[in-house]
């Protein structure tokens, strides 16, 4: 109940009592459809984590693309340039002397990782469903269920109706494809094809580009696509396996000189009431009213340095297990461990009226038209994708999460690590969904050992260190070139998300595991921090500020004002984790103090802007509408400059901001919106977001369109929405933070808060007018609304209480 305290406080809550945390009653979760999908970015996502598939909802011919976490290209590798060390000392005087093209040429000769590429993630190949006797497809729909996971297409054919549904279970590690056909039968043959390279992006069924947001028009319900026999490569195998089953085996494909290590499975386990007989190439059913297809997909990836695993083993035992148990208990077992997560939060912006228009043609007129249940949607399908793409034991979600139609995906499909996996992880502690962290943890727990590596070759210090990129081999060393690769700040940038994962869940256990990670990342630092030659404190060097040219050509620099904020907060983070762990390394604690205090800060320069770079070059720069805002990292997700305590630094970032453009790429889109938001401007929040929910940046699907298609501006949006509802920076819990009008009623249960807090509100008129706030018996909190703030302890049940 709100006590009479907080209801003072808070105005608009008098008399108003807490309800329960239960799921909105009207809250739309199905993304659905009128026709099947033509264009892989029509196509609907499932996945476990690890396993996944893009399910397209054709009637003659179904496509289902797999995809498996591990089939990434080459196998282990040793990045490091030999020359990369003595080459140092010479960059950072040509970086002193202001000689920075020749630092460029440099490092471009002597530093870059080799190969300069990193390997890409690539595809399980497709399942082709190829059905015989279906004339057509009559009241056509297909939907995507995010409230159970659940991906279905069902239509009819004269007297008989059709119905398919597609899941990929985390507790079984299959996925399931369950067919019935009722007052008629199932013929079909299931054939595998071969992932090859592909166009990405929006394209038709002949390949031909169409433009972003572009509609491909209606899939002809008779399309089908071949099995391209002909090109499967001379080590893929298929055979008969057992006597319902087709067994796949084959590699994956060496890259940049790096040759291919893994061996990779796919085994599809046929379950029915006709007849099924499985061919050398294929399974043929006929004569059946249901049949359960188990799909299980794995790679001999052991970890970054083994190969060594049996994916033939797995996939049998994996089809096995599930075989024995019945479609009904494969079904609620799955729903089960997907709503156990997923049903944590519950979010409606607005009236909460279900519209009554397919996803696409909201999607098609979202610039236009306000439409507030489509943001909320959104919110949850960002929670999916994550649930989706990184669950414990999996691999961190990539560029594109989980999903992946071909062998070349764009830029390869991995870990960019300069902005693009942070925002992965954006949403994942206030979307109550703090268990996707952990392959995260895990990935950089490997970094810290390859990393090491780096450090030692690459520099001479102790430590880690990641650059702006990674991938399954846990890669370390600077790749693509001096204006991309040459930063040493990644995997510095990784640990936001652990230090964050402690702080909205503090467990002493959790610090202790990641602490070692938090001091090897610093001590990197304190040994490779340099002495800026104008005195202004010590600096990076060599460096950049990702991928932003400051002249013509070249972005080597030194100092620059991102990496500053970012190991200002990894040596803050591990200062703290040093204090409340008893560490008993003073002199370590004492030099990190004493090097944190001599960064430089930040600077505003001539325009009013927040400077980009330690000298005033920002007005010269050649892009002066480029996607990366990479020195308003203090901004968001830093809590560094803020409206509280540094408001001249915001009004800096602002001019930043109104110079670079709201609508950029999408997940630069996506970021715009979350540093607005944190800064408490609404309705311009509410108008980037406006452009992020229009074709141009999401695709048919909802897939966040860079163009292409990049996962991250799923995830930054996601993040950003709930923060135009929930702040918690700087020690306080900020309510209805940046609502913009658009949005004057709504409500959300479990949007959770740093130090463990959850909370539960609802708004009508744009004022708070209920609050359920839980959190530690005992503890106290400070929530800040409509300029008021107040401090309030929570009961012995851990719910909200007034302080007198």
């Amino acid at each position: 109940m709100i006590t009479a305290g907080l209801a003072a406080a808070f105005p608009g809550l008098a008399g108003a009592a807490v309800q329960a945390t239960t799921r909105g009653a009207q809250e739309s979760l199905s993304l659905w459809y009128q026709r099947a999908a033509g264009p892989w970015v029509e196509a609907l996502p499932v996945g476990n984590g690890r396993l996944g598939a893009m399910c397209y909802g054709r009637i003659a011919q179904e496509r289902i693309q797999l995809n498996e976490d591990t089939l990434f290209a080459g196998g282990p590798y040793d990045p490091n340039h030999p020359a990369s060390l003595a080459a140092l000392p010479q960059v950072r005087a040509l970086i002193d002397q202001e000689k920075f093209h020749e630092a460029a040429q440099l490092i471009s000769s002597s530093m870059m990782g080799l190969p300069i590429k990193q390997m890409p993630y690539g595809a399980a190949g497709d399942l082709l469903l190829d059905f015989q006797g279906i004339a057509g497809g009559a009241a056509y729909r297909r939907w995507l269920d995010l409230d159970t996971a659940i991906c279905t297409t069902r239509f009819s054919d004269g007297k008989t109706q059709y119905k398919r549904e597609v899941f990929a279970s985390a507790p079984d590690q299959v996925l399931v494809i369950r067919l019935s056909a009722s007052g008629g039968l199932l013929n079909f043959d299931l054939g595998y094809r071969h992932p090859l390279e592909t166009s990405y992006g929006m394209t038709d069924y002949t390949g031909a580009r169409l433009p972003v947001g572009a509609q491909a028009g209606a899939m002809p319900w008779d399309y089908r696509e071949s099995l391209r026999a002909d090109q499967r490569p001379p080590d893929l195998a298929l055979r008969a396996d057992g006597a319902d089953a087709l067994l796949i085996e084959g590699r994956n494909v060496a890259s940049s000189g790096i040759a291919a290590a893994l061996r990779y499975a796919v085994r599809v386990q046929a379950l029915g009431d006709g007849s099924i007989t499985p061919r050398a190439d294929r399974i043929e059913v006929r004569g059946a009213t249901t049949v359960t297809l188990l799909v299980a997909a794995a790679s001999s990836y052991v970890n970054y340095a083994d190969v060594s695993g049996d994916p033939v083993a797995t996939v049998r035992a994996q089809t096995e297990a599930a075989a024995a148990r019945p479609y009904a208990r494969l079904r609620s077992g799955h729903v089960h461990a997907h709503q156990m997560l997923f049903r944590r939060l519950s979010l409606r912006l607005g009236s909460g009226a279900v519209d009554p228009r397919p996803t696409d043609q909201r999607i098609a007129v979202a610039e236009q038209q306000a439409d507030a249940g489509l943001a909320a949607l959104y919110v949850q399908y960002g929670r999916y994708l994550l649930l989706s793409s990184s669950r414990p034991g999996s691999q961190p979600a990539n560029l594109q999460g989980l999903w992946n139609e071909g062998i070349n995906p764009p830029w390869g499909g991995k870990y960019t690590i300069n902005i693009n996996t942070q925002m992965n992880y954006w949403p994942a502690e206030s979307a109550n969904l703090g268990e996707c962290v952990e392959p995260l943890l895990r990935m950089v727990e490997d970094l810290s050992v390859t990393g090491a590596v780096t450090a030692r070759k690459g520099y001479g210090a102790r430590g880690w260190v990641a650059h702006h990129n990674t991938d399954l081999w846990r890669a370390a060393a600077p790749i693509d070139g001096p204006l991309w690769g040459m930063w040493p700040c990644g995997g510095a940038w990784l640990c936001q998300a652990l230090w964050d994962h402690y702080d909205y869940n503090p467990d002493p256990a959790y610090l202790r595991r990641i602490y070692p990670l938090l001091k090897g990342a610093s001590l990197f630092f304190v040994d490779t921090l340099v002495e800026d030659p104008k005195g202004r404190g010590l600096v990076t060097s060599p460096s950049i500020s990702p991928e932003n040219e400051h002249h013509k050509g070249v972005a080597t620099c030194a100092g620059p004002a991102m990496d500053r904020q970012i190991i200002r907060d990894l040596f803050g983070w591990t200062l703290k984790a040093h204090a409340l762990l008893g560490e008993s390394d003073a002199a370590f604690a004492a030099e990190l103090e004493a090097q944190r205090a001599r960064l430089p800060a930040d600077r505003v320069g001539a325009q009013g802007q927040l400077q980009e770079w330690l000298e005033d070059w920002d007005a010269g720069a050649p892009e002066q509408k480029h996607r990366h805002v990479s020195h308003l990292y203090g901004v968001y997700p830093s809590e560094q400059i803020n409206v509280r305590d540094t408001p001249q630094l915001v009004a800096a970032a602002k001019v930043t901001l109104n110079t670079r453009g709201d609508k950029s790429t999408g997940w630069a889109t996506a970021w715009r919106l979350a540093l607005w938001t944190r800064m408490g401007e609404g309705e311009r929040a509410y108008a980037i977001l406006q452009g992020l929910l229009g074709p141009e940046r999401t695709y048919p699907n909802m897939f966040d369109a860079h163009p292409p298609f990049q996962i991250d501006g799923n995830f930054g949006g996601t993040a950003a929405i709930l923060e135009m509802l929930v702040q918690s920076w700087g020690g306080e819990i900020r309510l209805l933070a940046a609502l913009p009008q658009a949005w004057p009623e709504g409500s959300a249960r479990g949007i959770r808060a740093r130090g463990g807090v959850e909370l539960d509100l609802d708004w009508s008129g744009g004022q708070l007018r209920q609050l359920q706030v839980r959190g530690r018996p005992g503890q106290t909190i400070k929530l800040r609304h409509a300029g008021r703030l107040l401090e309030m302890t929570l009961d012995a049940k851990g719910r909200a209480k007034m302080r007198a």
